[in-house]
């Protein structure tokens, strides 16, 4: 079956389905991730986005059991290849990915030049848009919504043990951050996003705050926002990934802002300041910090766009990285933040 990639300023590709035979809008974004597809496909930064890889191979491997993924669903709202090879060869392979696509009703497009579209998004800036199967559809704005609502658990979670406790608020975590802090003998208490572990009527204690990634536009979170604030004010060790880096310097009083077309990928080069150190990183967001709060300083810098990729208080255990420490998929050169933080508690 034949569909359409449909950009908001009106541009057109004509392209092969292999997933569900249904339209859906969203944000379209690209990735130049070259491996791990099942695992970003699965993580709920990419909630509310249209994905297309630079990566012209896509399925080569298929899907592994679900104990690998980085949440329990499929998290993209669609799917644009240049390449699909449906005759996949992997010893963890359990289904294709076009049966996975089909089975979670996300749609996806085999068009030849992702090349073209990742270009035009890097020119004119991620835009909205549709895969469009034949049927008019409504057009729809994750960024203009609270779409963390959406990928946040509804109840909370306790698992591991160890003397240390970290509360972790799920914006949208990937499962990996958890096995972290886990496999480092701490307990881990994820929560709700507006959930409020300083309540009166909270009966568990805890040694650290921890503000997991995200999607979508940090300032709709506005009661995670309120939590951070707390944890600041009760000088709680506290660490953010991602959007939790972003919500953290909201909370801290500093703003950020809309990338034109993000970083998306596990091959952004961040550096550490104040040293010559250069760490590859795995990263999956549109929005940055713009302005650092007042008592932090910068903690790593993009090397190549120079855009702020961590924040660090001058003299409390407050600190956050844009980029992925967990990885999955990606390098793990930077899991040595989570031993940083928690040598803090």
């Amino acid at each position: 079956m034949i569909g359409k990639l449909i950009l908001a300023d009106g541009t057109e590709l004509v392209g092969e389905s292999f997933g569900a035979q249904a339209g859906k809008s969203g944000e379209v974004v690209f990735t130049t991730g070259m491996t791990g597809y099942p695992q970003a496909f699965t993580d709920p930064s990419f909630g509310g986005q249209i994905l297309v890889m630079t990566y012209p191979l896509i399925g080569n491997y298929g899907v592994p059991d679900k104990s690998l993924w980085e949440s329990d669903k499929l998290q993209i709202s669609g799917l644009i290849v240049s390449d699909y090879i449906d005759t996949p060869s992997h010893y963890q392979n359990k289904i294709t990915l076009g049966t996975w696509l089909k089975s979670e009703k996300i749609p996806a497009l085999i068009i030849k030049d992702t090349r073209f579209i990742t270009q035009h998004l890097r020119q004119k800036g991620t835009m909205l848009g549709e895969i469009n199967m034949g049927k008019p559809i409504n057009r729809f704005n994750p960024n203009e919504i609270n779409i963390v609502a959406n990928v946040s658990t509804k109840k909370v979670l306790i698992e591991g043990s160890g003397k240390k406790t970290v509360v972790l608020i799920d914006c949208g975590a990937k499962t990996n951050i958890k096995r972290c802090f886990i496999k480092r003998g701490v307990k881990v208490i994820t929560v709700p996003w507006d959930f409020d572990p300083f309540a009166k009527n909270i009966d568990f204690k805890f040694d650290a705050l921890f503000i997991s990634n995200g999607p979508g536009d940090p300032k709709n979170a506005d009661k995670t926002i309120a939590t951070i604030k707390k944890s600041l004010d009760n000088k709680i060790p506290t660490l953010g990934i991602c959007l939790g880096n972003q919500l953290l310097a909201l909370a801290a009083g500093g703003d950020t802002f809309k990338l034109k077309f993000g970083h998306r990928s596990q091959n952004q080069p961040c550096i550490l300041e104040k040293t010559n150190k250069c760490f590859i990183t795995t990263q999956n967001h549109g929005f940055a910090i713009g302005e650092v709060p007042t008592g932090f300083s910068p903690w790593f810098t993009n090397a190549n766009d120079k855009s702020i990729e961590g924040i660090i208080h001058n003299r409390l255990p407050f600190m956050s990285v844009q980029f992925h420490p967990e990885a999955t998929p990606g390098p793990k050169d930077t899991e040595w933040i989570f031993d940083y933080f928690l040598e803090k508690i």
